[in-house]
């Protein structure tokens, strides 16, 4: 293990020729390695093609769980394989807590690197627990209190379509998701479907107990794309019809500054490496944030999500309910 400032655990393998059987024989201790560090980086396994990392994937993890309710598409190797979300190659994709909006959600992220881009892309990751300390006390008390909103717009042309979030395009079946789910839900004049979401923003993990600042509160909102990007699409959504947007549990709109100081926190707080090929990283979804950065170049990085938790497992501090 290489444990140094600034960057997540690294553990290097030589397990090139057999990355299986090597994955096979070192679960527990690299399951270990996440429980107290919260993350690693393990390099030298040489993965190089989807069927073998799913493989890896499924050695490493208790089943693979099927994405619901996402933000972007992806592609989909084999059943809980996936591409890394498309998403701009240009604009970053802030640190969040993968679907820390949903009921349930992947307690395990695992990432695998099959061709590195030239520059940037890396996977960065803050450790969530660091975060929560470090925010004013004001702000997350507040959101502690209130909890965040997720509002969604649902069309055909930015972010995910009713059929890739919901798995169907049976208005009947939508419904009876969302209504299971503590998700209000809106149909358009148009076919488009709106919802709104709360969910807690700081819960406990369910292993150690630790508070966690656990959400895509500055990831989903406004203020974090680039101002050309929300200027577009105000435009043309108006500024209640956005993709996504994130709010105060209140309703309350969350300012410019409050998302800057997120992500200034998050930042202060980042530890990175560029990927090299081959390398496979595994996560803890709730102790630790993770981010895409910005890249040039090819860039392929697959994904999977297991170890499935109920947020009720996790000690929210506001009640799941339709808005």
């Amino acid at each position: 293990m290489e444990l140094k400032p600034g960057r997540p655990p690294l553990l290097r393998a030589e397990a090139a020729a057999d990355a299986l059987h090597w994955a096979a024989e070192h679960r527990d201790a690299l399951r270990a390695v996440v429980a107290e560090h919260g993350c690693v980086l393990v390099r030298g396994l040489g993965l190089r093609d989807a069927a073998g990392t799913g493989a890896v994937f499924s050695k490493l993890a208790t089943g693979l769980m099927t994405e619901k309710e996402v933000f972007a598409p992806r592609e989909t190797y084999s059943d809980g394989v996936y591409s890394s979300t498309k998403w701009p190659t240009n604009q970053p994709m802030c640190m969040h807590h993968e679907l820390s909006y949903t009921l349930e959600f992947p307690g395990l992220m695992m990432f695998a690197c099959l061709g590195a881009p030239s520059d940037g892309g890396a996977t960065a990751v803050a450790d969530s627990p660091t975060v929560l300390d470090a925010l004013p006390a004001e702000l997350t008390e507040r959101f502690e209190r209130e909890g965040w909103l997720l509002t969604r717009s649902y069309n055909d042309e930015i972010g995910a379509s009713v059929a890739e979030a919901f798995g169907t395009e049976d208005r009947g079946a939508v419904e009876s998701y969302c209504r299971a789910n503590g998700i209000m839900f809106e149909w358009q004049p148009d076919g488009g479907l709106r919802t709104r979401q709360r969910r807690s923003a700081v819960v406990r993990h369910p292993v150690t107990g630790r508070r966690c600042w656990f959400n895509q509160i500055a990831f989903l909102n406004e203020w974090t794309m680039a101002p050309e990007v929300r200027e577009y699409l105000v435009d043309v959504y108006g500024a209640d019809g956005l993709p996504f947007n994130t709010r105060f549990g209140n309703g309350d709109p969350i300012g410019e500054d409050v998302v800057q100081l997120l992500n200034g926190v998050y930042e202060a707080n980042t530890a990175r490496e560029p990927w090299q090929d081959g390398d496979l990283m595994l996560v803890d979804n709730i102790r630790t944030a993770h981010s895409r950065e910005p890249y040039e170049g090819p860039r392929e990085v697959l994904v999977a999500m297991a170890d499935p938790v109920r947020l009720a497992d996790c000690s929210p501090t506001v009640e799941v309910t339709a808005v």
